[in-house]
């Protein structure tokens, strides 16, 4: 048996009356507590909106351009240039 990793932070939540019986409901379908159902949720919340975060979702045709431009990149146009030996004396100076 998995031994459980002591709880040592609180958070304390107010919620509306009509919230706290549709998640005791739910806890009681779980067959959990109150009080891990709401940790549980959290987490799973948690990670979602992270790796929402982190990951970046495009569609298979944005792929194919993104492929393509990396693949065949367009030729440096002067302004393009500058901004390259611009870069290159800024990073010269902070030596």
């Amino acid at each position: 048996m998995p031994t459980a990793t002591p709880r040592t932070a609180r958070v304390e939540a107010r919620i509306a009356p009509e919230t706290l019986v549709l998640v005791k409901r739910a806890a009681e379908l779980q067959g959990r507590s109150v009080s891990d159902f709401i940790v549980s949720a959290a987490q799973d919340a948690a990670r979602k909106t992270i790796g929402d975060a982190q990951i970046v979702r495009v569609s298979v045709e944005d792929q194919r351009t993104f492929a393509e431009a990396i693949l065949n990149p367009p030729d440096i146009v002067p302004s393009m240039e500058r901004a390259i030996a611009r870069h290159a004396r800024l990073i010269a100076t902070s030596r």
